[in-house]
């Protein structure tokens, strides 16, 4: 492009075909725009009496002043601002929490940034800084999950009744409402829990229901139970059971003289439904009734 192209564009000077080379050029969107701003301004009104006392002034000063203008200083201070703000979004969206959840009767695998792999259970959610993960492998669960963890720094997940830390190893963390079991299938786990710590090897279980702690050494299975389409209890009350039911099938739990506080030890189907309920009223010595989206359990 000529040089004295956006001069005579800015004057209506061009020819049809220097308009047309102009057009062409990189630079002119730019220029349309400068140019439709620039239409926006409007001058300052001029006053001649104002102007005529700031003249007088203006002599009455024993040394005068001499003012550059520097237009490019203005351009820089919203150039800096710019940046400012650029990177002040890059760092906010390198610190927003990654957080991933599922809904009733939906199970989710992931893949954590170093590899290691979490499969949530129904109804859900763990929450992590992705951006600086590889400094801090710490995570928030709410729910239920599987843990399969990589090698290397301390791994962290937190719940609001304790957090559980490992380097390396595969265990299960169930969480809900005052419900806290932590199972180890490999490696070596540290539980810390109302002002306590506990260290769990292979095939190790800690349960903290309703405040009450309980230990065992001997999980019948490898993997949770769950991972296997079925829900797995061992000494809980009643009344988790049938949340969890409700959690798997989406569906409305209602109890009638039911004790809600009576020890459940046993598992139920998470894909046949008349199995599940079968396999929890059936030991319980209670009985059940469908109703659409609900079932009421209720004793005689």
């Amino acid at each position: 492009m000529q040089e004295n192209y956006l001069a005579k564009w800015l004057n209506g000077e061009l020819t049809e075909a220097e308009l047309l080379e102009f057009k062409k050029s990189s630079e002119y969107e730019a220029y349309v725009r400068i140019a439709e701003t620039s239409q926006k301004l409007e001058a300052p009104i001029y006053d001649e009496e104002k102007a005529f006392e700031a003249l007088k002034n203006r002599q009455l000063l024993e040394e005068p002043k001499v003012v550059k203008l520097q237009p490019f200083k203005a351009f820089l201070r919203v150039a800096a601002v710019a940046a400012i703000l650029m990177i002040g979004a890059f760092f906010y969206l390198q610190n927003l929490d990654e957080s991933i959840s599922t809904g009733i009767a939906e199970n989710k695998e992931i893949r954590l940034p170093d590899n290691s792999e979490v499969i949530l259970n129904a109804d859900s959610q763990i929450t992590y800084d992705e951006g600086n993960w590889q400094k801090e492998r710490d995570l928030k669960l709410n729910g239920e999950a599987f843990f399969k963890v990589a090698k290397g720094e301390r791994f962290t997940v937190h719940t609001e009744q304790g957090k559980v830390s490992v380097l390396g190893t595969q265990f299960n963390v169930r969480q809900r409402s005052k419900l806290f079991i932590v199972d180890c299938f490999e490696g070596l786990v540290q539980v810390d829990f109302d002002g306590k710590t506990k260290k769990l090897s292979k095939g190790m279980s800690l349960s903290l229901i309703d405040g009450q702690l309980l230990e065992t050494d001997n999980l019948e299975h490898v993997k949770p139970a769950w991972l296997a389409k079925e829900s797995s209890f061992k000494s809980v009350p009643l009344k988790y059971v049938f949340e969890e039911f409700g959690r798997q099938y989406n569906m409305e739990v209602a109890t009638k003289n039911v004790d809600t506080q009576k020890l459940f030890t046993g598992t139920f189907s998470n894909t046949n439904k008349e199995l599940a309920l079968k396999s929890i009223s059936v030991p319980s010595q209670i009985k059940f009734k469908l109703e659409g989206g609900k079932v009421l359990f209720y004793g005689e």
